[in-house]
């Protein structure tokens, strides 16, 4: 009842009718994963350098509907951002405007849930760029890969401690490393975390947030 309320305020808001699909019943049973590389860990002041994302559809990763892009920052990536971010310069040679990656990021997602590991991180730096070009946040559900794992350990009381860092559920799950800060590969094997939790635990595919 509340989602409806907020998704009924959220539409009135839309500067454009045409991203009223972002409202639609997602596609049966699909998903889609993503993960972005931003100059900071603060959604307020810092901004997306790259984006990537991948359709889930069933139990498969479609590798042939992948978005991978760069997005130009307003200033010069300084040396200690790289640091966090990897991405050099040169990586930043062809990328595109911020509004033209995210209109085209907003295609991609469509009205599907998003998958993600700390997601609400994610979402919250997309939604920055979103209330200014559409006027809205972004609307979709999500599924956060980490209290997936978390439900999934068999725990001798509440309390119990669960690392939920990214190295240790993918060595948990045996998940095989594709080269981390990488914002396509970080989502690719983001969604091969959330395959094999669900495998483990079906019940957990219904997990949304937001």
């Amino acid at each position: 009842m509340l989602k409806n309320l907020i998704n009924s305020w959220r539409k009135k808001k839309l500067k454009d009718e045409k991203y009223l699909y972002l409202f639609n019943n997602p596609p049966h049973d699909e998903y889609v994963c993503l993960d972005c590389e931003t100059t900071g860990l603060n959604p307020k002041k810092d901004e997306i350098l790259s984006i990537g994302a991948v359709i889930i559809k069933k139990n498969k990763i479609l590798m042939r509907k992948t978005l991978n892009i760069f997005v130009k920052p307003s200033n010069s990536v300084t040396e200690e951002s790289i640091k966090i971010h990897h991405i050099r310069p040169i990586d930043l040679e062809n990328a595109i405007d911020p509004k033209d990656a995210i209109l085209e990021l907003l295609e991609f997602i469509g009205s599907r849930p998003i998958v993600g590991y700390y997601i609400k991180f994610d979402i919250a730096i997309i939604s920055k760029y979103t209330k200014q070009y559409i006027g809205i946040a972004l609307p979709n559900l999500q599924v956060e890969v980490s209290s997936m794992y978390y439900k999934s350990k068999k725990r001798s009381s509440d309390y119990e401690f669960v690392d939920l860092k990214f190295d240790t559920i993918m060595k948990e799950l045996d998940v095989p490393e594709l080269g981390k800060h990488d914002a396509l590969n970080d989502a690719i094997m983001t969604a091969m975390i959330f395959l094999k939790l669900r495998d483990l635990s079906p019940a957990n595919s219904t997990f949304y947030t937001g």
